[in-house]
């Protein structure tokens, strides 16, 4: 294995808080202090539409990430204990350009439901075959937290934006 496959296969903190402190500062250019203004962002930013939808899914899974040939969807299941962080975990499969669960569009005729367990079963299963997953699984978590964590902290500390500049002045 060579050593650049080693160290884009590892665990990267250092990676991870890079591409949190780039979509902030994404977030600060567009005034965008909510997690939804800050996906809108990223969506401006990409030029790329990301939409976010709600569905029933399959047990066990919280959120999705779809991937179309123009658009990006992130579908976030009609119950969940915490939406900002399921679709903060989302946007990270986005940030880190995470193989997303392709979704032609003659897939539309199909209800729903049946396309979201479709989703989850192949995603499962994938996971199962390969473990392949577990790193951008891992990538996504440590992002929601780590964007959450900054985001809650541009708002307790007055104005969002200025906040956000105040940070990138900082490093």
């Amino acid at each position: 294995m060579s050593e650049s496959r080693t160290q884009s296969s590892s665990r990267s903190y250092r990676r991870v808080a890079a591409a949190v402190d780039a979509v902030c500062a994404v977030a600060a250019d567009y005034d965008a202090t909510t997690l939804d203004e800050v996906v809108a962002a990223v969506a401006n930013e990409r030029e790329r539409d990301i939409e976010i939808a709600s569905a029933q899914l399959g047990p066990g899974v919280c959120g999705q990430r779809r991937f179309y040939p123009d658009r990006d969807v992130i579908v976030l299941a009609t119950a969940l204990p915490s939406r900002d962080h399921t679709l903060a975990h989302e946007l990270g499969h986005i940030v880190f350009d995470h193989e997303g669960a392709p979704a032609p569009e003659v897939t539309l005729e199909a209800s729903d439901d049946l396309i979201a367990y479709m989703l989850s079963q192949r995603a499962h299963q994938q996971i199962v075959d390969d473990g392949a997953d577990e790193l951008a699984e891992w990538e996504a978590e440590t992002f929601a937290a780590m964007l959450m964590t900054r985001l809650r902290v541009f708002n307790s500390r007055g104005a969002g934006v200025s906040v956000l500049r105040f940070d990138e002045a900082l490093g």
